[in-house]
């Protein structure tokens, strides 16, 4: 099952372990790939509402490591590690993304950018290694909602950039 903000016409063969979220951002493509891309706007707008994230090590290359905290509104602390594994600018990037290096649990997402006139549409895509880990993040983790509002963030903060951009 996917949640999406636009239909999806045919369904994957794993789509009981995966969830998609899309998003229309009113921006150019170069500049919300970029958001993902560098520590500074990433610590502005990343996790679901409430959240905050601090940054233990970010190196942003094939292969490279992004080890931080995501701090929750009730004061949990989430441990997150992200490695990608494919970066093609501005177009994709894959990672895979645990709470260690080793979490046998760790899922696989790919984000693309796709142009829409001057706005962008991007799309993330999680496979979880199984039907029942993916039943988990979506149901005790609130993925779906998560993966939303963090979307909702990215924009919110990609709408302030263009519009301080705007007034200089």
């Amino acid at each position: 099952m996917s949640a999406t903000g636009q239909e999806v016409p045919e369904q994957s063969a794993n789509a009981d372990r995966e969830v998609v979220i899309s998003r229309i951002i009113d921006a150019p493509r170069e500049l919300v790939f970029e958001a993902f891309t560098e520590v500074r706007h990433l610590s502005r707008w990343w996790g679901p509402e409430g959240f905050s994230t601090t940054t233990r090590a970010f190196e942003f290359r094939v292969g490279g490591v992004w080890d931080f905290v995501m701090h929750g509104p009730d004061g949990t602390d989430y441990q997150e590690w992200i490695t990608w594994t494919d970066i093609l600018p501005p177009q994709r990037i894959a990672m895979l993304h645990g709470e260690s290096r080793d979490d046998p649990n760790a899922f696989e997402s790919v984000l693309t950018f796709e142009r829409v006139g001057a706005a962008t549409l991007i799309e993330m895509c999680t496979m979880f290694p199984s039907k029942e880990l993916r039943d988990e993040a979506v149901e005790k983790y609130h993925a779906i909602e998560g993966g939303q509002q963090t979307l909702g963030n990215l924009a919110a903060y990609i709408a302030e950039i263009v519009r301080k951009g705007a007034e200089d």
